[in-house]
């Protein structure tokens, strides 16, 4: 049984995983829209989405938790410079996942993750 396990573990340990969706979240923050596989997009969406709701608060604390969960530091400057006050009178839902369909390879969901 699987009660109360969210943890989505994208085939990997935790080291690799780790990584893989540190920079997934510069990515997404940096170019605002990036092109990758459904799963990945589906766990990487909350985490930014938390950090935008963060950065709206601009104190001393948020600033080092968004700092803390990204490994590149111009990656936090632009979240409290530029998307969260782009953000500030909406609620939440600031990114949207579009389906491109298949890809050629291996036949794995591809998407398109960009900011609303």
């Amino acid at each position: 049984m699987r009660h109360r396990k969210k943890k989505v573990t994208l085939d990997r340990k935790k080291a690799p995983r780790k990584a893989l969706l540190g920079n997934l979240i510069c990515q997404v923050v940096l170019y605002e829209k990036i092109k990758t596989t459904e799963a990945k997009a589906k766990a990487v969406k909350p985490m930014v989405e938390r950090l935008i709701t963060r950065g709206k608060v601009n104190t001393l604390a948020n600033r080092r938790v968004v700092m803390s969960r990204l490994p590149i530091k111009s990656a936090a400057k632009k979240i409290f410079e530029v998307l969260s006050p782009r953000y500030l009178e909406r609620p939440g839902g600031y990114l949207r996942i579009i389906k491109l369909g298949a890809r050629q390879g291996d036949g794995a969901k591809i998407v398109l993750l960009e900011f609303v």
